[in-house]
């Protein structure tokens, strides 16, 4: 439940720090006076979004921050889940606001997403504005009230599971059936373009090792000359240096008996020795294997031509990524082949999810045709006292074509206030008073079902009065009466007096600005407030009587 707000530089408010009971609260104050900025900043809470206007005229900064007690409503997996700090008894959200445009949040003094502030603000506050009465007209609201009387949570969550695996069925088989349709249509296209691949023969490495053959054919008599002049040099007689490399070595190794470094140097002369000498041999066979073989250059350059042309065809720079293309075309031909069987078990698929999907639909319809019967007979109950003694309301379900997110079902709410009158959709045809009536119980009835803690009526009492408006003040204090808070905003004496604690709201004017206050009304401080209520701007002592008999203040 809600226990305080601080308000700091928002719109009128200098600073404001209210405390707030249990049980039925109301507010009120002039028009004008600064009830629909308390509104307003209770909205930054619940993660709406910020406008810098809404910051006091020279100030840089507002803060809004309550503190809620949720000791009753089991809302650790909230905090868990999101890795914030939970403490049932002092639970506090904050909300700043800069003038550079910039907004934070917190929840329990840990940084906290608007999106973590609304999924918080939803289980913790419920602000009924007028604007909601339209929702009457909303067929998605009239489902949900009907979903939350048949406590139908689980059920509905496992038809979600089985219509999110319908549809994402149903586009897998459309786009596969897109796919095959257009992979069809460039079947012989890549049937083409793989066989000019598989033509080529391609091999790994191959681009660079013909492309070293090529030069060496391309240079095959000069390689030649120049291998056999060399060897040669290195094994004529007359200057062959291996006879003289081996005739120094035997000299250097007789002269080591006198001089020892020599037969280091040896044997450093032997090592070299046997590596020119395998050298000689290999530029030897080498120059008898170089022969100029003008087929063998024109098959190496036709088929380095072949990987050239098809590089630069497909856009890339080597064998290994031409082999890589191959074999996409290959796995894209091997699909297309197989896409009849790929549809057919999707099509099968999908026939059996959406059977599965309508029998959860039925279990759906069930629930909520059973609890349409409870909305009406509750209704009932609850608007003959407000002044609709023939008042009929029925919850329509019928069925759709095809299912949506909720089910096969549509809802809509029907409504007559008068004997024998047609029965139509409650929005249409229900005045302004009829509708804050209905809303409201509405609004009663849920109550009972779902644990809220604080909802907050601003001027739901919109188009009613007298008899009437106490009537529905005694359903808000019964309402707060259930481990619940209600806190309405009202313009109307009867509800005024019917609240456990009375706060009004007021402007003062100083020489240079205008400041809102909230204050909370002792019982002479409410006499008053309500005898103004009741006469307007002149007290009267029949006003003040009066107000006392509504307060029920007997001397």
């Amino acid at each position: 439940m809600l226990q305080s707000i601080y308000i700091q530089n928002y719109a009128l408010i200098d600073t404001l720090d209210i405390n707030f009971n249990t049980g039925f609260s109301v507010i009120t104050g002039e028009t004008g006076a600064g009830k629909s900025i308390i509104l307003g900043a209770i909205g930054l809470l619940l993660g709406q979004r910020a406008d810098i206007k809404a910051i006091k005229c020279g100030e840089t900064k507002c803060i809004v921050e309550a503190k809620f007690n949720i000791s009753s409503y089991n809302m650790e997996s909230f905090f868990k889940e999101n890795d914030l700090e939970f403490d049932s008894n002092d639970c506090i959200i904050r909300r700043e606001l800069y003038a550079s445009g910039k907004s934070r949040g917190f929840i329990n003094d840990s940084p906290a997403s608007l999106a973590q502030m609304r999924e918080l603000g939803e289980q913790l506050i419920d602000v009924h504005s007028q604007h909601q009465n339209m929702l009457l007209n909303n067929e998605e609201f009239q489902m949900n009230v009907l979903d939350i009387i048949a406590k139908d949570e689980k059920e509905l969550g496992k038809y979600s599971d089985i219509y999110h695996q319908y549809k994402e069925t149903a586009k897998r088989l459309a786009d596969t059936i897109a796919k095959a349709e257009k992979e069809r249509e460039d079947e012989d296209y890549i049937r083409f373009q793989l066989q000019q691949l598989d033509d080529a023969s391609l091999k790994e490495g191959e681009q660079e090792e013909l492309e070293n053959e090529a030069e060496m054919l391309a240079h095959a008599e000069e390689i030649k000359s120049n291998l056999f002049k060399v060897s040669n040099m290195m094994a004529e007689d007359d200057m062959n240096m291996l006879i003289a490399m081996k005739e120094s070595i035997l000299t250097l190794q007789n002269v080591s008996k006198h001089y020892p470094a020599a037969s280091e140097w040896a044997e450093r002369l032997n090592s070299c020795f046997i590596d020119i000498k395998e050298l000689s041999h290999e530029i030897s066979n080498a120059q008898e294997e170089v022969e100029f073989n003008p087929s063998r250059l024109e098959f190496v350059n036709d088929k380095l031509n072949t990987i050239y042309s098809l590089e630069q065809k497909h856009h890339v720079d080597s064998v290994e990524q031409l082999i890589e293309i191959a074999e996409k075309y290959r796995s894209q031909l091997t699909e297309i082949t197989s896409f009849d069987q790929i549809i057919s078990e999707l099509e099968s698929k999908k026939e059996k999810i959406y059977s599965d999907l309508l029998a959860q639909a039925k279990v759906l319809t069930s629930l909520r045709r059973k609890a349409a019967q409870d909305v009406e007979k509750k209704m009932q109950e609850l608007l003959v006292p407000l002044g609709m003694p023939n008042v009929r309301f029925c919850v329509e379900v019928t069925q759709r074509k095809e299912p949506d997110t909720k089910g096969m079902d549509n809802v809509l709410f029907l409504f007559s206030a008068n004997k024998n009158g047609t029965l139509q959709n409650v929005a249409t045809v229900a005045s302004g008073g009829e509708i804050a009536r209905v809303m409201l119980s509405l609004k009663a009835m849920i109550a009972g079902a779902v644990k809220l803690p604080t909802i907050v009526f601003d001027e739901i009492d919109t188009g009613v009065s007298g008899s009437i408006a106490e009537k529905m003040a005694l359903i808000m204090e019964d309402m707060g009466k259930h481990n619940r808070q209600v806190i309405s905003i009202t313009h109307l004496p009867q509800i005024a007096a019917r609240g456990t604690t009375h706060y009004k709201v007021y402007k003062e004017d100083t020489e240079t600005r205008t400041i809102s206050h909230i204050k909370m009304l002792d019982q002479n401080e409410r006499i008053k407030e309500i005898a103004n209520m009741l006469s307007g701007s002149t007290l009267t002592e029949a006003a003040m009587n009066n107000a006392k008999v509504l307060l029920g203040i007997t001397n």
